[in-house]
């Protein structure tokens, strides 16, 4: 039977760390409040969902959550020039762009125009070059709170053949990165499939850590998980649930109760990588604001 991985206990342990450190340097700079914008485009309601979660946890660790609601019906000049001015705005440490943007919006233009000293998501091209290089600034925060989880759950990763199913610009490529860099909690041999990948299960099953970002229900059977591996479920996927009062639920990418029987240890959703997300983004914004006052 696996060791289910509590995300959760690991999030708030490292959301404590990061109000306790902005609390003891207000007590030298009383006017240090971090300050992190988000921008959501449309009303998309699991953005909306995020957003609101990520104000809250920034207002509690004694930041200033500045959120921007803006019509979807923006044009890409207008929110290009929205991001920029929010790129100048002193008040502003990390600026997040929630993304999907709506279908007329090219998000990479987006990304673009924010400035790379404030992008806490780690999805301009130049952060994404320091972690090509293996010198990153802001790592994109799902693969850092993947990563945050192995170490803090004492699962060695260096030598380790991971394997990673998505080859996303926001989880999937960076995290492949990220775990084969010459640093702590890597040095990885990494692995990434995709939907173009033949026998999947072929590659799956030889994985020590396999990490399943597909955004498909259940896409991972314990016929494709080694016996004994750790598996992280980074998907998130609503189903209907008329037992809840939402009316859905969320399950991830994995078939967890059959997996949990063949891994040693297993990330559950909700309650494993999810809240790791929005730690780390709050990691990332103080790390900014410390930047920015050469702390």
């Amino acid at each position: 039977m696996s060791i289910v991985l509590n995300g959760k206990a690991i999030a708030d342990e490292l959301t404590e760390s990061v109000a306790l450190e902005i609390n003891v340097i207000k007590k030298t700079n009383v006017r240090f409040s971090p300050g992190l914008a988000a921008v959501l485009v449309g009303g998309d309601a699991a953005s909306k969902v995020y957003v609101r979660n990520k104000k809250r946890s920034a207002i509690s660790v004694g930041m200033e959550a500045l959120d921007y609601y803006l019509p979807e019906s923006i044009t890409q000049n207008e929110l290009e020039d929205y991001v920029v001015k929010l790129s100048e705005d002193a008040s502003v440490d990390g600026i997040l762009v929630q993304l999907p943007l709506p279908g007329h919006i090219d998000q990479e233009k987006v990304i673009d125009s924010i400035n790379p000293a404030k992008d806490v998501d780690g999805l301009h091209p130049y952060n994404v070059g320091l972690l090509v290089k293996g010198q990153p600034r802001f790592v994109p925060a799902t693969p850092a709170g993947v990563q945050h989880i192995l170490v803090k759950s004492g699962i060695e990763v260096s030598g380790k053949h991971v394997v990673i199913c998505g080859r996303s610009e926001i989880v999937g490529k960076p995290l492949g990165l990220l775990l084969m860099q010459r640093n702590k909690g890597a040095n990885a041999t990494v692995t990434i499939c995709h939907s173009k990948t033949k026998n999947i299960q072929d590659i799956t099953s030889q994985a020590d850590i396999l990490i399943a970002a597909v955004g498909q229900q259940n896409f991972i059977k314990a016929g494709m998980v080694k016996q004994g591996a750790v598996v992280i479920d980074v998907g998130t996927n609503r189903i209907n649930d008329s037992s809840r009062k939402s009316g859905y639920r969320l399950v991830g990418d994995v078939d967890f109760e059959n997996v949990k029987n063949v891994s040693s240890a297993i990330t559950p959703v909700p309650g494993g990588v999810g809240p790791m997300t929005i730690a780390m983004l709050l990691k990332n914004t103080l790390e900014s604001a410390k930047r920015k006052l050469n702390l």
